[in-house]
């Protein structure tokens, strides 16, 4: 029977030039065909589940690996032991931590149903060399006040319509409209400040629309947008509508749904 290789992977993006391999640098496609040719002895075609932008991270990613020119694979190596086989042939900044047989009509990013990012807002006066390319950070102080502002903007988001304002300017796809399951905005409190959490999860996300989200709601924490305009704004389906857009080092992939809405990942129904 023709089967897929479904790994599991984690990596930091500011060690690559995004997810795709390209020609202007690094990227973690390449770094995975590179490491799966010299594990399996075969080039491979990898197939991820999204196309993280430069500097953008992956608590969670998923990519499916066949032999090149074929439509499945084979290998002596077990599951268990596969990532830490792989591993050895991975650059430092990518990981992968479980593998999975999936079947050969099994496609990483069209069978995906919903996936989960998060954004990291280190809202303090001084810069921790720790969050540096990892958060966002961002020294003007966000009050009690502000921050439930962003809440009850971040809620605003939710619903399936048209997210075209919320769109980098002259992108193009078929279609604009997205469903938006969650959102929502956390802190926790760090020395000086807080560590707030930007969480939106949907079944697609168009380009730079978490970050341009994200933006929005510091604008709103600012006071420079209404926190309850945010379906009034989204109905003139124009980018101008929104905040500026978010840095991309804050930004995660944090959790792929598949088959089950319920579950993060693939989960096999044999």
């Amino acid at each position: 029977m023709a089967r897929k290789l479904l790994l599991y992977i984690r990596y930091d993006g500011s060690h690559f030039c995004g997810y795709q391999a390209q020609k202007n640098g690094y990227s973690v496609q390449q770094a995975l065909n590179e490491g799966t040719e010299a594990l399996f002895g075969y080039p491979c075609d990898i197939t991820g589940c999204s196309r993280t932008d430069s500097g953008v991270h992956a608590r969670m990613f998923c990519a499916t690996v066949t032999q090149k020119g074929k439509d499945s694979m084979e290998t002596t190596v077990p599951l268990d032991r596969l990532p830490r086989a792989l591993n050895i042939h991975l650059p430092d900044g990518v990981a992968v931590y479980k593998a999975l047989w999936v079947p050969d009509d099994f496609h990483a990013r069209y069978s995906v149903s919903s996936k989960e990012y998060i954004y990291r807002i280190l809202n303090t006066p001084d810069r921790d060399p720790f969050e540096q390319s990892r958060a966002w950070h961002y020294p003007r102080p966000i009050g009690d006040e502000a921050f439930a502002s962003m809440q009850k903007a971040a809620a605003g988001f939710i619903g399936q319509r048209d997210f075209a304002a919320c769109m980098a300017a002259g992108s193009t796809v078929q279609s604009t409209v997205r469903h938006v399951m969650a959102a929502s905005v956390e802190r926790v409190p760090v020395e000086g400040g807080w560590l707030i959490t930007f969480r939106v999860r949907a079944d697609g996300f168009l380009y730079n629309m978490v970050r341009i989200m994200t933006g929005t709601l510091v604008e709103v924490g600012e006071g420079k947008i209404d926190p309850g305009s945010i379906s009034e704004r989204l109905n003139r389906l124009d980018r101008s509508a929104f905040g500026r857009t978010a840095p991309a080092d804050g930004l995660y992939l944090n959790r792929v749904f598949y088959n089950d809405p319920e579950q993060e990942g693939y989960r096999s129904n044999g």
